[in-house]
């Protein structure tokens, strides 16, 4: 069920599981100036769950943010054939299945009114962060994690052990290996940060109302420390951001 989160934005959330984690995916629908919306991170399509959306306004945009977040895409696609697709370039390889209408992290300037759009370069996941001006907030998709306080054992072990239990960071696994430039990526969070936005939405975990830019750049802020020359991850590390979606 999508819940109100914003002025023109709302969210549901699903469970999914990713490497034995039990966690959930969000799914945000963002209303734009003209009246029509942008569906980031679709759920599992339904016939309740299109209509749930559609009666906000029409979708003109499906949205997915980066090389792991597409699971569900192709349904939508099918549901919502006018609207405009946007994904990552290399999610074309991955999913030759799917009709993408634009890549957002290519040299194309955006072209959805009202929204701010920042690909993050040099992260491996090919993620692009939207900034809805209006409701001043932003949408990731795992830039960062704000998963809380997990009850499912294994779950608690691994994010206790790669350090976002209970906090909004970054996974340490991410950190180390999905990174294959990070003075790019440091620039890209600079260009991100310097947008006004306050709440953050985020792909695995609670939505923050408030606080969401600050939280944001203190889980980020392990970047500022870059030195010397990219760094460029292995064929472990590709091999490793080439797996099965999460949403």
């Amino acid at each position: 069920m999508l819940k109100p989160f914003r002025d023109d934005i709302w969210i549901a959330c699903g469970p999914v599981s990713f490497l034995g984690l039990r966690l959930t995916v969000t799914m945000t629908v963002l209303r734009l100036p003209d009246g029509t919306l942008l569906v980031h991170s679709p759920l599992p399509w339904s016939v309740e769950r299109q209509a749930e959306v559609t009666a906000l306004g029409p979708v003109a945009h499906l949205y997915a943010p980066n090389t792991f977040h597409h699971q569900w895409l192709g349904d939508w696609i099918t549901a919502c054939p006018t609207a405009r697709v946007h994904a990552p370039q290399e999610l074309a390889a991955k999913r030759p299945d799917l009709r993408i209408d634009r890549f957002h992290d290519g040299p194309t300037a955006a072209q959805i009114d009202g929204v701010d759009e920042i690909p993050i370069r040099g992260f491996r996941l090919r993620e692009s962060v939207l900034v809805h001006r209006a409701a001043g907030t932003a949408v990731v998709a795992d830039l960062v994690h704000n998963i809380g306080r997990p009850e499912h054992t294994w779950t608690k072990l691994y994010t206790r052990a790669m350090g976002f239990y209970d906090r909004v960071a970054l996974s340490r696994m991410l950190r180390w290996t999905s990174f294959d430039d990070r003075r790019a990526a440091r620039a890209s969070l600079s260009s991100l940060l310097d947008l006004e936005f306050d709440g953050l939405i985020v792909g695995h975990g609670e939505p923050l109302a408030h606080d969401g830019r600050e939280l944001l750049a203190g889980a980020t802020s392990w970047l500022d420390s870059v030195r010397g020359a990219p760094r460029r991850a292995g064929t472990s590390a590709a091999r490793l951001f080439s797996p099965k979606p999460c949403g």
